[in-house]
């Protein structure tokens, strides 16, 4: 009889030891499939062009005057965009050793380059019509024009791209903060006097409307009073026309942001010229040349933060 019990008890304890080992083995099962579905290899988005399929993690990326929104999230292109031996020239300390890409993406230099992602700013960016030759050579993504006109919706989108979301959120936040501790002190040093951004190019003018690359920084984040004939501009049209000499006068600005490079011809027109200096910026001493126009002239995160750190050194004494 007791060996009648053991023997009974061992059969049972047999199979409880057989029904866990099972059980361990499906749940090592499931969290393995759990683990292999959050480590995913595609994203699929809706782009300019419709449903588009990217790798997850791509690491060659390239991304032709997007550059800005890549670095702000941490990443290095596999190339970088350039108009000869011009580049972005305020994000050269992050992409130095970057090799160049023509602005109109080569389809030799993009297969020599080997990336496994390209994005474009827009439709109108790819150039005679070679979006399936792109498509060939890796998954292509094509912003769409409202989301790319703004910088902040590009980010938004780029950490979307890259599954980077938390930190183009945390980008964006520190962004914020720096905008308004620069707005507080600004406004303590000028109040409300005003202020405007000419760019001089190849011996021209250009007055930028209040949201145009840096002059949105300027006059939104920052909160700097636009002079009346700014505001009569309204928005900034993709058209962009200089603004004769003899019209300087009616800006009546009471700071000027001179942006240009060293040695263009308008600089020289402009010390010599009267109309130019007996404006009342001019006199008060309140022109501010700036020689680095490249973060000057173009929406991203990265370049707005420099414009403001130009603007507070100027501005906040």
């Amino acid at each position: 009889m007791i060996k009648k019990r053991l023997g009974l008890l061992f059969s049972i304890l047999t199979i409880l030891f057989l029904v866990s080992a099972c059980s361990s083995s499906n749940g090592n099962s499931s969290d393995s499939s759990n683990k292999t579905d959050n480590q995913k290899t595609e994203v699929t988005l809706t782009d300019a062009k419709g449903k588009v399929v990217i790798p997850a993690n791509p690491k060659r990326i390239i991304a032709p005057y997007l550059e800005d929104s890549l670095v702000a999230l941490g990443v290095k292109p596999a190339a970088q965009w350039s108009i000869g031996n011009t580049v972005l020239d305020y994000l050269q300390p992050q992409l130095k050793g970057v090799p160049k890409i023509g602005w109109d993406m080569p389809l030799e230099q993009v297969i020599n380059n080997n990336p496994d992602l390209i994005i474009f700013s827009s439709a109108t960016a790819i150039q005679k019509g070679q979006y399936e030759e792109y498509k060939k050579i890796a998954p292509t993504y094509v912003y769409k024009d409202e989301m790319n006109a703004d910088w902040r919706k590009q980010l938004t989108q780029m950490g979307e791209i890259l599954s980077k979301q938390d930190k183009a959120k945390e980008a964006l936040a520190s962004y914020d903060k720096k905008a308004a501790d620069a707005k507080s002190k600004i406004q303590s040093s000028i109040g409300d006097q005003s202020a405007a951004i000419i760019w001089v190019n190849a011996g021209k003018f250009y007055l930028m409307e209040h949201n145009r690359f840096s002059a949105n920084v300027l006059y939104s984040d920052l909160g700097i009073k636009q002079p009346d004939f700014v505001k009569n501009l309204g928005d900034a049209a993709v058209q962009w026309d200089p603004i004769a000499l003899e019209k300087l006068p009616e800006i009546k600005a009471d700071h000027i942001f001179l942006i240009s490079k060293k040695g263009d011809a308008g600089l020289d027109l402009l010390s010599n010229s009267s109309i130019w200096n007996g404006l009342d910026a001019v006199k008060n001493g309140h022109v501010y040349e700036m020689n680095d126009p490249s973060f000057w002239t173009i929406n991203g995160l990265i370049a707005s933060e420099k414009t403001i750190d130009a603007v507070e050194k100027a501005l906040v004494k």
